[in-house]
């Protein structure tokens, strides 16, 4: 990591609260986040799930309540953070390379001059292999296959040596194989790294993280053992049916 590590909780939100144009969509949350957690938030559209990433993000702040990460405001602490969004806004269209993607996320770390130094790629390059890509540094971006192109949004997301790692949706429109591949790499990052993932799919996910967080306004967190068809539709306010996902046991979503 870049920095001693912080002592106390890596996420602390108290009683918070949010609301869009005076519509409530978060009411009295409060959640606690750990050093080495891997923590997946998982709700219905509009319950409130990517409003807790902004909320820690410091992109938005509460309507009530605090928001602490690693003990100090979210834009104080934002930098110890990478995130990988749900969608890249980048043009197809655009000529960059795999390299140039991954080196968009040192942005604003201590260039000169408006120009990457030689700890900026490197870093990288570093990053490449973390997501073990880094044979394709030179290959232009929009001619990746998929699980590629979410690798390289990863890399981008670990290049500025984070403490804690935000993901949005990481695994929409991709097969079950590069959901596999990318859980298993999140997996081994969440070794040294905290993981907050938002996503529909406990059925891939919940073989690999501690603590799912249901978010319907509301929010309560269980261990993963503990996640029952019966609290799944009570946080998505319709009937679900538990599934499998390759024989493997885990928890999924099927609405009836």
């Amino acid at each position: 990591m870049s920095e001693t590590r912080f002592s106390g909780p890596v996420v602390e939100l108290k009683h918070v609260s949010f609301a869009y144009h005076g519509i409530p969509v978060l009411e009295d949350v409060s959640l606690t986040v750990d050093h080495r957690d891997f923590l997946s938030v998982v709700g219905p559209n509009g319950g409130g799930k990517t409003t807790i990433l902004k909320l820690i993000l410091g992109l938005i702040k509460p309507t009530g309540g605090t928001v602490r990460l690693f003990g100090a405001p979210p834009e104080k602490a934002r930098h110890k953070i990478g995130y990988m969004p749900q969608y890249t806004s980048l043009d197809p269209l655009f000529p960059v390379s795999v390299l140039d993607v991954v080196l968009m996320g040192r942005l604003g770390r201590g260039m000169s001059f408006w120009r990457y130094s030689r700890t900026d790629r490197r870093r990288a390059e570093e990053a490449l292999e973390r997501v073990e890509l880094a044979s394709l540094r030179d290959r232009p971006f929009f001619q990746l296959s998929g699980g590629q192109f979410q690798r390289v949004l990863l890399a981008r997301a670990l290049v500025s040596d984070p403490d804690l790692l935000l993901l949005d949706e990481p695994t929409s429109n991709v097969d079950a194989a590069i959901e596999t591949g990318l859980y298993e790499l999140l997996h081994r990052l969440n070794e040294k790294l905290t993981v907050i993932l938002v996503t529909h799919d406990l059925g891939f996910v919940s073989h690999y993280v501690d603590r799912v967080a249901c978010v319907n306004r509301r929010l309560l967190t269980h261990p993963t053992c503990e996640i029952t068809g019966e609290m799944i539709s009570a946080i998505y306010g319709s009937p679900v049916q538990m599934i499998r996902h390759d024989d493997r046991e885990g928890t999924g979503i099927s609405h009836d």
